[in-house]
């Protein structure tokens, strides 16, 4: 197993060497904010996790993944698998599971190429030596692949069991997320192993990794602790990107139902409602086009406790979502509106920090802490 050296996340020293735009502060509703570039050079960085230590992997979408130690990055990993690297395609989340240290395992998400085209695969591999990947295993892959560049998804979350939420994108086919038989457009639910956990829908000419349908290309996903259930975040058309909390064989409506409107102005399906399908918990009109998300729960910033931050393309912002003590979603509040650029994902760091993606050529990490 790899030993992981430690960062010391407030050390000004390990944030000296980082490249890009200057330290910035930043005045919110309830704290002040200090962003410090921890690196840059990256090429659109997509996912990001973090190691026992300190340390922190990361992903590059056109198919590299390095580790940041000491505020520095290493080269890419070797063992990475081929890649499809057009569009929106590419090397996407990566996730450190709570048992890393016991088992040095890692998870990720690619867009695979393949007969018949690409699409969306999660896989397995231990982070050992040098270190490299090694033991590579592919836990799910898509079928039914397309010759497509657009909406992969793709999230990877934790559940509390140990088992696996992967979120996948319609490909840019919007009726393929109305067909249970097809992981496209969906919320996957699997084991480690790729098999299928025992509390997953058992419905007739349901895909048996499928835990929903009617999802359109949902690129963010977090377990929340107050609800003790998966959220996901996703983009819709304009004026429909959504926030949704995921139930065991429902139904989120698209591309039936819809808040937003088709990019020529003409309507989406039957409306925003119909019988069986299920609403947002939130949307937005207009669009941000949303990116990662997370729950906040540490202790940088107890005056977000339980709130939902939700990295935003279109607008190059955080959006930072008050919850009541009930999971209920209230206000909004936009944090470093254009400060970065494209923020592709935000993290809560183990010391509370949060660390931002943003998606350009010359990508960066940012670490978002207190100033005050």
């Amino acid at each position: 197993m790899i030993r992981i050296r430690t960062l010391a996340f407030l050390a000004v020293a390990a944030l000296a060497a980082a490249p890009a735009f200057a330290q910035q502060t930043f005045d919110t509703q309830r704290v002040k904010l200090r962003a410090d570039v921890v690196a840059g050079g990256l090429d659109h960085p997509w996912g990001l996790d973090f190691l026992p230590g300190g340390d922190a992997i990361v992903t590059e979408r056109p198919g590299r993944m390095r580790l940041l130690s000491q505020g520095r990055l290493s080269e890419p990993l070797r063992g990475v698998p081929e890649v499809y690297a057009k569009g929106q395609g590419g090397l996407l989340d990566v996730l450190v599971p709570r048992d890393f240290d016991r088992t040095g395992t890692i998870f990720f998400t690619y867009a695979q190429p393949g007969d018949g085209g690409v699409g969306t695969a999660v896989a397995s591999a231990r982070l050992v030596g040098k270190p490299h990947l090694a033991d590579l295993k592919v836990i799910f892959a898509m079928d039914n692949k397309a010759r497509t560049n657009l909406q992969f998804g793709s999230r990877l979350v934790e559940a509390p069991d140990g088992t696996l939420f992967v979120t996948v994108g319609d490909q840019g086919k919007a009726a393929r997320a109305q067909d249970p038989a097809d992981a496209a457009g969906t919320v996957l639910h699997i084991n480690r192993d790729g098999s299928i956990p025992a509390d997953n829908p058992k419905k007739e000419g349901w895909l048996p990794q499928i835990w929903s349908i009617g999802h359109r290309n949902p690129e963010g996903a977090a377990w929340d602790p107050v609800t003790g259930a998966l959220w996901t975040v996703e983009h819709g058309a304009q004026g429909g990107d959504e926030v949704n909390r995921p139930e065991a064989g429902k139904n989120y409506g698209w591309p039936v139902i819809s808040f937003g409107k088709n990019y020529d102005g003409s309507k989406i399906g039957e409306g925003p409602k119909k019988q069986g399908m299920e609403q947002p918990l939130h949307y937005w009109d207009p669009s941000i086009a949303p990116g990662g998300m997370a729950v906040y729960e540490g202790a940088m910033f107890p005056e977000w406790k339980g709130d939902l931050l939700v990295a935003a393309l279109k607008f190059q912002l955080v959006s930072r979502l008050d919850r009541d003590d009930k999971g209920r979603i209230g206000k909004e509040e936009r944090l470093f509106e254009k400060a970065f650029g494209r923020i592709r994902d935000v993290n809560v760091a183990p010391d509370g920090s949060l660390w931002l993606l943003t998606d350009e050529t010359d990508g960066a990490i940012v670490r978002i802490s207190r100033a005050d």
